[in-house]
């Protein structure tokens, strides 16, 4: 992003935090239906300024079995992601079918599923119930950014590394 974008952004947020501001205040001080208005307002600036849905592909980094990874080994999901890379949970919840996953895996039928917020944390869920969710480890304190590492622990409690691949809207 070059640097006149970058200000332009800043410049586009300072201006709709500034409105939140006034708004807020006259939703205190005056008339009720501000109140409306502010939240209304809250939601555009969400939706437009500090989460966007992405495109996230992870393929299986080194292992053992794999010394060069494996892009045969990979999860493909879609997740609402805010400017630090990181999940936006009222966001996933506001949309609970679009968190999407989809798991390939050599010699196996491909799976499908969901992303969703377990007591476990962050888990692909492939059927209701949670006997097949796979774990991510400390998905809601690591950002979803190309080379960042991943850990999911299979369903048979195998806890394998994988990389970030891409992240795309």
């Amino acid at each position: 992003m070059a640097t006149d974008e970058r200000t332009s952004t800043n410049m586009r947020s300072a201006d709709i935090h500034r409105d939140l501001n006034i708004l807020d205040f006259y939703s205190r001080n005056y008339h009720s239906h501000y109140a409306t208005l502010r939240i209304a307002r809250t939601s555009a600036f969400a939706q437009t300024h500090c989460m966007t849905w992405k495109t996230i592909r992870l393929e299986l980094a080194r292992t053992a079995d794999h010394p060069n990874g494996s892009s045969a080994h990979a999860y493909v999901f879609r997740v609402p992601l805010n400017d630090d890379g990181f999940i936006e949970p009222e966001a996933l919840k506001q949309a609970e079918k679009r968190p999407v996953v989809r798991r390939f895996w050599p010699g196996e039928a491909d799976q499908s599923g969901v992303v969703i917020a377990s007591p476990k944390g962050w888990v692909f869920s492939y059927k209701v119930g949670d006997d097949d969710d796979e774990s991510i480890f400390r998905l809601k304190d690591h950002p979803l950014k190309v080379g960042e590492y991943l850990t999911i622990t299979e369903t048979d409690g195998s806890e394998l590394p994988f990389r970030v691949i891409s992240c795309h809207e």
